[in-house]
């Protein structure tokens, strides 16, 4: 199942990585490790955030995606369910005019 992971990332562990340096293999380590169909990466309220589609084959594989941003950078994780256009337009979910 593809899901959006949205990730807020406090200010604090991430600054230390970025003042020591190990920030850049730290992310490149755990985006390897996921191997998101897309990351980005931006600002979210005031803090560091990144954007992630992912694919999950149960619901179970969660921790997986989560906790790497959980314990290494005290992150907030958000998965929303998410599907393509394509199958939208199959005819079987089109709207219909419904009268009442």
């Amino acid at each position: 199942m593809r899901m959006l992971l949205n990730i807020r990332i406090p200010h604090e562990p991430f600054n230390a990585f970025v003042r020591d340096g190990s920030i850049g293999e730290l992310m490149e380590r755990i985006l390897a490790e996921m191997k998101p169909e897309a990351a980005s990466f931006t600002e979210q309220n005031g803090t560091r955030g990144a954007i992630l589609v992912v694919n999950l084959e149960e619901p179970s594989q969660i921790p997986k995606f989560a906790e790497p941003w959980f314990l290494t950078f005290n992150a907030d994780c958000e998965f929303r369910v998410v599907i393509e256009v394509d199958p939208l337009q199959r005819p079987d979910l089109q709207l219909r005019s419904v009268r009442y």
